[in-house]
């Protein structure tokens, strides 16, 4: 008897948790970017039937929005009554009838809608699944990319946004679509422009070496003093790499042959670290 009793107190039970299950507000959302193929009013109504919100009440826009294969594109949703739940998102090529079906629900105690199926790795046309998980509200609107297959274009192909909200009574799932183009080549970014960095080279050795003309007492002391400084050497690099005139430094330039060259700013080097010889 006691046994029987609590059979019933436990159906009991179960039944009240089933009826307090549709008192939970039903997830909308807004299908922001990109256009969406239908109007939508503010909770993101018509969305309860598939594949695209087709339960009527709305009016087509005939937007249609271009992409190019392989192209990365932003998909923004508002999701206006928040329930936990994630995103999905197909693309039909021909026809929207090659959209998947929604995905697989295994309820849990009082959840008709307790968790999805998830594809992972996505397969075609399956582009992104389990996108934006979460379970409290969001504070504005998501958006996130996805990237069209390089191999697929049209000239109006659908792309299905689909939610799944879990502690929901059933159905489980709202859908919105978005008509685009898939066309031309995926367009990459212009080169940018750089400029050539300089180098010195080191003249190739003459046979015969020219007699010494200068009457510099320290290679690279473009002052004329007994010390060479790093600014100096600045100076012998800029002569050298053609940006100044010799004569700025003729101290730099030790056989006096009117260039500098990488010998004689390593000469000029040494008299920084150890000073001119003989001073």
């Amino acid at each position: 008897m006691r046994s029987r009793q609590r059979r019933a107190i436990h159906a009991w039970l179960v039944g009240a948790a089933g009826l307090f299950v549709p008192a939970v507000a039903h997830a909308h959302f807004i299908l922001t970017a990109p256009d969406s193929w239908m109007s939508q009013d503010s909770v993101g109504l018509p969305e309860k039937l598939g594949p695209c919100g087709d339960e009527g009440g709305g009016t087509a826009t005939g937007k249609v929005t271009a992409f190019h294969p392989g192209e990365t594109i932003a998909v923004t949703i508002d999701e206006v009554i928040p329930h936990p739940g994630h995103y999905r998102v197909a693309l039909a090529v021909n026809d929207r009838s090659e959209l998947p079906a929604e995905p697989s629900v295994t309820p849990t105690a009082g959840d008709p809608c307790g968790s999805a199926a998830i594809e992972n790795p996505p397969m075609f046309p399956i582009l992104a699944d389990n996108v934006l998980p979460h379970t409290q509200a969001f504070d504005a609107p998501r958006t996130f990319t996805i990237t069209l297959p390089t191999d697929v274009t049209c000239t109006k192909c659908t792309l299905q946004v689909l939610e799944f909200m879990s502690s929901h009574g059933a159905p489980c799932f709202y859908h919105h679509c978005a008509d685009i183009s898939i066309q031309g080549a995926l367009e990459t970014p212009t080169p940018v422009a750089t400029t050539p960095t300089a180098t010195i080279t080191q003249p190739v050795a003459a046979t015969a070496t020219p007699t010494p003309t200068s009457t510099a007492r320290c290679v690279g002391a473009c002052n004329g003093g007994d010390t060479v400084t790093v600014d100096e050497i600045v100076t012998m690099v800029n002569i050298a790499l053609g940006a100044a005139p010799v004569d700025v430094c003729s101290a730099g330039d030790a056989d006096g042959n009117g260039t500098i060259t990488v010998d004689e700013i390593l000469a000029a080097v040494n008299n920084v670290m150890g000073g001119c010889p003989g001073r």
